[in-house]
Order: structure tokens, then C-alpha cells, then sequence
């Protein structure tokens, strides 16, 4: 099974490589199905392997000069300090077993419920195709230069921290459209940016784990290492396979996992 994980996460590397994101959210299902870790350190085991595979992709935009400061300031400051609470504060309080609106849940069934959810809203938004729609356009540019435009940036920052911090994953299908909606970044920026975001996220949040529970760095520093030479055979693949095409198919797999994770800890739940 350890080889079997290995692998996952090798092509989890190869898929970020080529699309440029969304193979990340797949770490927490391999940690935790394939790789038999709880929940818990599971989602703390992600951020540290997002983490780092992030930051390698952020080198590459930061040498390019498609980073922005006053962007990483804006949004990434209120995530930081949130991702870092949730972590240290929030997950080691919540007890093991849980009683929500009459249904007993383990602690381990709402952290992976909560995730399959966001797998879910990972996917469509992958799925999606977007039309042009000039209207839309319009009215989120009279917001953003609005007094209240800032404000639902550091929010926005805030529920990323809190989502980055309770399920392990790097949020950057929501992080890169806030960029360039609010903030006014390009494209290639926004997704430099966002890599940054994620990444201190990931990192800053996973030292909130340090010193809750054992942590196995030599498990941790060789997967991380699978997942990155994964993306760089992804980003030299990228080049030859178009991203537009594999971006819908790899959503209709993430959709897929994310029904099967629902099934499983309710359904089919031991």
C-alpha cells in the first residue's frame, strides 16, 4: 500500500505539473484510504506537502516577476493568522465524537465530509465551461473599487485560511479568481500569487501541528519529493498536451472521488 501512495502521488505532482492545479486536493483521500492515516493528521500531512510543492511552482513565477506583493499583503496576512488558529486552536478541540442536529459523527467523518465537499465544488468548478459574460464583468469591477472591495478581500482571506486549515487543501480555484476580480491581476500573476498564498498557508498552518502529534518528517520529505519530481515531468509534459482539454476530464474524476468519499463515511462507514 506504501508503494501504491507513492505512486498516487507521483501522478498527483504530474497532474498539478500539467494543469496547473487541483491535483492537491487529491493528498487528503491517498493519505487516508491508501495510506491508512487519521483524518486529522492526514489534512496536516497535506499542508506540508502542498506546501512545499507550491512554493517550488511559486520560485518559477517569482523569477518572472509574476508575483504581487501588495496582492500576498492584502489577502494572504488575514489567511495566515487563520490558518495557523485553526490548526493549533480549532482541530485539537473539537472532540472525537461529535453530536450535530440529532447524528453522532467521529471527528474523522466530519473533517472528511466537509472535504468531499470541497472535492465537489473543486470539481465543477474544473467541469465548468465559462462564457464571456461582459454584464457580470462590469459589476465586479464597480465592487472592487468600491469601499467594501478590501474588506471582502481580507473575508475572502479568512475563509481560505479556515478552509486551507480544517481540510489541508490549498483553496486556489477560489484564491485565483478573487486575484483577478478584486485585486486586478493577470492571469499568469494571479496563479503565480496564488501558488505564494498556498503556500505560506500550507506551511505557516502545518506548523500548528508541531508538537500536537508525532510527526514522521522522513514519510513527509519523501513524498513531498515524489510530488515535485511529479511536476516537473508534468510542467515539461504540459508543453506537448493541452491543459484546456484536461482540466474537464481530470474534474470528472475529482467528482467521481468526492462522491465515493461521501459514500464511504456515511453509506459504507465500518
Amino acid at each position: 500500500m506504501v508503494i501504491l501512495g507513492y505512486i498516487a502521488f507521483l501522478i498527483i505532482g504530474l497532474i498539478l505539473g500539467l494543469i496547473g492545479g487541483g491535483g492537491s486536493i487529491l493528498g487528503v483521500p491517498v493519505l487516508v484510504y491508501i495510506l491508512c492515516y487519521d483524518a486529522e493528521i492526514a489534512t496536516g500531512y497535506s499542508l506540508f506537502i502542498v506546501g512545499l510543492t507550491s512554493l517550488i511552482g511559486a520560485v518559477a513565477y517569482l523569477k518572472k516577476g509574476e508575483l504581487s506583493v501588495e496582492a500576498i499583503l492584502q489577502f494572504a496576512i488575514a489567511s495566515l493568522i487563520t490558518v495557523f488558529c485553526v490548526r493549533k486552536f480549532i482541530m485539537p478541540a473539537i472532540p472525537e465524537e461529535l453530536h450535530l442536529f440529532g447524528i453522532e459523527l467521529s471527528k474523522h467523518t466530519l473533517i472528511m465530509l466537509v472535504f468531499s465537499l470541497l472535492i465537489l465544488a473543486s470539481s465543477y468548478n474544473m467541469i465548468k465551461k465559462r462564457k464571456p459574460n461582459r454584464i457580470s464583468e462590469i459589476k465586479w469591477d464597480e465592487f472592487s473599487k468600491s469601499p467594501l472591495g478590501i474588506p471582502f478581500v481580507i473575508t475572502l482571506g479568512i475563509i481560505i485560511g479556515f478552509i486551507t486549515g480544517f481540510v489541508g487543501a490549498g483553496g486556489g480555484f477560489i484564491i485565483v479568481p478573487v486575484l483577478i476580480s478584486f485585486l486586478r491581476l493577470s492571469f499568469k500573476q494571479a496563479v503565480g500569487t496564488s501558488l505564494c498564498i498556498i503556500a505560506l498557508n500550507s506551511l505557516i498552518g502545518f506548523t500548528g501541528n508541531i508538537g500536537t502529534y508525532e510527526i514522521d518528517w522522513l514519510f513527509l520529505i519523501t513524498i513531498s519529493t515524489i510530488c515535485s519530481i511529479g511536476i516537473i515531468i508534468g510542467s515539461v509534459l504540459s508543453n506537448y498536451i493541452s491543459s484546456h482539454k484536461l482540466k474537464p476530464a481530470f474534474g470528472w474524476f475529482t467528482l467521481v472521488v468526492g462522491i465515493i468519499v461521501i459514500i464511504k463515511e456515511t453509506i459504507f462507514k465500518s
